[in-house]
C-alpha cells in the first residue's frame, strides 16, 4: 500500500467486502426483447418494457438464468432451487419506472468463494451471494452544459451481481480477488468483463477496526469504480482519510462515495441507504424463478477448464513456473494462443530434445514479445498476418537455424506494425542467419586477429572478456551470425 505511515497501517485493519456488476452475454434484455448491445446510438435499442411503460410486462431471458447458474457453479456456490423477484425502489431520472426488479431475500445462488494469493499464501474469499438483476439507464453531462441528457439503452440490459464476504484486508487482495473474478467469467463466457464499457464494474465497502476486534467500523460504499488501477488507488485514499478522522477523534460517517481519478480521492454523494429504505417487496408481475435440476446438471457438466485448473495443467505439462503460467491464463485467447503454437510444434517435432526447444523458444516469445503486443493493441494481434500459425512458422525459422531469436523479435514487432505476415517480411529484408561452420569460422578468427590484448587477457583467466568476443562477432555479422554456433567456434578457438 502507497502513502502513510507503515507503522500507523499496522495499528489498524481493512475491513472490504465488494459488490461487482457485471453483465451477461446475452442477446437481449433481461425482461424484454431489446437488444444487448453497446455503442448503439442513445435511446435506440428500448421498448416500453425497459422504458417503464405504465401496463407493461416483463418476461424474464432465460439464457440470463442460465449464465447466472453457470457463474455460480464455476465458483463453488449453490443454486438455490426457488428464488424471488422484487422491486427495488428508488427515484433517479435513468431509472424510469422508479425501481429497479433485482433479488434480496432469496437470490439465484449462495455461498462459494475464490482462491487469491496474499503475502502470508493462498486464501479463499468467500462469495455471500450471487443474484440477478436489471441494470440503470445512463445519466449523460459531458459537453452538456446546464443540462444532463439520459440514454436508457442500457435500461433492462441482464446484470449478475456478485457480493463477496468482508474477507478482504487490503487493496492488493481487492484487485487480485477482482482480476480472478472477472477471469472467471470471461473464461466461463458469462460476462465480456469489459470494464471500459462498463459490463465488470465494482462498489467497494470498506471499514477499519483495531486489530482482533470483531466488531465491524462504520462502513462507507465507494460506487461503480470501473477498473483495476482504480479501486486500488481508491482503497489507498479511502483508509488514508478514515485512519486519520478516527485518530482526530471524528466520527465515520456511513455513506455512499464516489472516486474521482483526477484529484485520487473520494468524494460524498448520498447518505448510504439500508434496505428499509428501497422497501423491497416481491416483483407481482413474475412468478417465483423455479430452477430444474436438468439445466444445473447441464452446466455442470458443460462447464470448461476453470482459470485455476489451467494454470496447474500448464505447470505440469509445459514446465512453467507459476508466475509465467498465470500470466498467460489471465487472458483466455493469449492460452489459446499459447497451447494451439504448442500443438503446432508438436504436429512437426513429435518427441524429444527437439520439441523441448521448441517450447522453451515458443514460450519465451509468447511471454515477451506477444504478450507485449496483447497488452498494447489487444486481441488483434493473436488474429490475421500474426496469427498462431504464421508466428510458429517464424520460430521454426529459428529453430531451423536459418533466423536469429533476435532477428524474429524485429520481425514479429515489424509484423504487428505493419500487418504484414512475417514470413513475407524476413524474405523482403534478406534475413539470413549465418550457421554454416566455415563462414562463422572466418568471422571468429577475424575478431580475434583484431584484439590480441583481449585474447591474452582471456586466456589469463578473465573470462568475462567472452561476452565481448560475442559481441564483436554478432557486429561483424550485422546480426546475422548464429550465436549458438558463435559461442562453440569462440570456445574452440580461444583454447589455443
Amino acid at each position: 500500500m502507497s502513502g502513510g505511515s507503515d507503522a500507523r497501517l499496522r495499528d489498524w485493519e481493512v475491513v472490504v467486502g465488494l459488490e461487482v456488476h457485471t453483465q451477461l452475454l446475452t442477446k437481449t434484455k433481461l425482461f424484454c426483447r431489446c437488444e444487448n448491445r453497446f455503442g448503439a446510438p442513445p435511446n435506440t435499442l428500448v421498448c416500453p418494457v425497459c422504458m417503464g411503460h405504465p401496463g407493461t410486462l416483463p418476461v424474464l431471458n432465460g439464457e440470463a438464468v442460465r449464465l447466472g447458474v453457470r457463474a455460480g457453479l464455476a465458483a463453488g456456490c449453490q443454486v438455490s432451487p426457488v428464488s424471488v423477484f422484487e422491486r427495488k425502489h428508488y427515484f433517479y431520472p435513468d431509472l424510469p419506472k422508479g425501481y429497479q426488479i433485482s433479488q434480496y431475500a432469496t437470490p439465484l445462488l449462495t455461498g462459494g468463494g475464490l482462491r487469491i494469493r496474499t503475502e502470508a499464501g493462498e486464501r479463499t474469499i468467500r462469495i455471500h451471494r450471487m443474484h440477478l438483476e436489471e441494470d440503470a439507464g445512463k445519466n449523460l453531462h459531458a459537453g452538456i452544459p446546464d443540462r444532463s441528457h439520459v440514454d436508457l439503452n442500457r435500461a433492462g440490459v441482464p446484470l449478475l451481481e456478485i457480493v463477496s464476504e468482508p474477507d478482504i484486508r487490503s487493496p492488493d487482495e481487492a484487485v487480485d480477488y477482482l482480476k480472478r473474478l472477472r477471469q472467471l467469467l470471461r473464461a466461463t463466457k458469462v460476462s465480456d468483463g469489459n470494464m471500459e464499457e462498463g459490463s465488470f464494474r465494482c462498489d467497494i465497502n470498506l471499514s477499519i477496526r483495531r486489530p482482533g476486534s470483531t466488531v465491524f467500523g462504520t462502513r462507507v460504499e465507494i460506487k461503480n469504480v470501473n477498473s483495476f488501477r482504480f479501486v486500488h488507488k481508491a482503497m489507498v485514499y479511502e483508509i488514508e482519510r478514515q485512519i486519520e478522522a478516527v485518530e482526530s477523534g471524528e466520527k465515520i460517517v456511513q455513506e455512499t462515495r464516489l472516486f474521482d481519478p483526477s484529484s485520487g480521492r473520494t468524494k460524498p454523494m448520498r447518505s448510504k441507504e439500508e434496505a428499509l429504505d428501497y422497501r423491497y417487496f416481491p416483483e407481482p408481475d413474475l412468478p417465483s424463478l423455479v430452477i430444474d435440476p436438468v439445466l444445473v446438471e447441464e452446466e455442470r457438466r458443460s462447464l470448461p477448464e476453470l482459470p485455476e485448473k489451467k494454470v496447474e495443467r500448464f505447470c505440469a505439462e509445459f514446465g512453467l513456473s507459476r508466475a509465467d503460467a498465470e500470466i498467460l491464463v489471465a487472458e483466455e485467447a493469449l492460452s489459446r494462443y499459447f497451447e494451439e503454437g504448442l500443438s503446432l510444434f508438436r504436429s512437426a517435432s513429435p518427441a524429444g530434445d527437439a520439441l523441448r526447444k521448441a517450447r522453451e523458444r515458443w514460450t519465451s516469445f509468447v511471454l515477451s514479445e506477444v504478450l507485449r503486443e496483447f497488452n498494447r493493441q489487444g486481441e488483434g494481434v493473436l488474429e490475421g498476418e500474426t496469427a498462431v500459425v504464421h508466428t510458429v512458422a517464424l520460430l521454426g525459422k529459428v529453430l531451423a537455424g536459418s533466423l536469429s531469436f533476435s532477428q524474429a523479435k524485429e520481425v514479429y514487432s515489424r509484423a504487428v506494425e505493419e500487418s504484414r505476415n512475417p514470413l513475407l517480411l524476413v524474405e523482403e529484408l534478406g534475413l539470413v542467419q549465418l550457421s554454416g561452420d566455415d563462414e562463422l569460422g572466418r568471422l571468429v578468427e577475424g575478431v580475434l586477429a583484431e584484439n590480441p590484448a583481449e585474447v591474452a587477457a582471456y586466456r589469463g583467466g578473465k573470462d568475462r572478456l567472452f561476452g565481448f568476443f560475442v559481441g564483436a562477432v554478432m557486429k561483424k555479422s550485422r546480426g546475422k551470425a548464429n550465436p549458438e554456433k558463435v559461442n562453440e567456434i569462440l570456445r574452440d578457438k580461444l583454447k589455443g
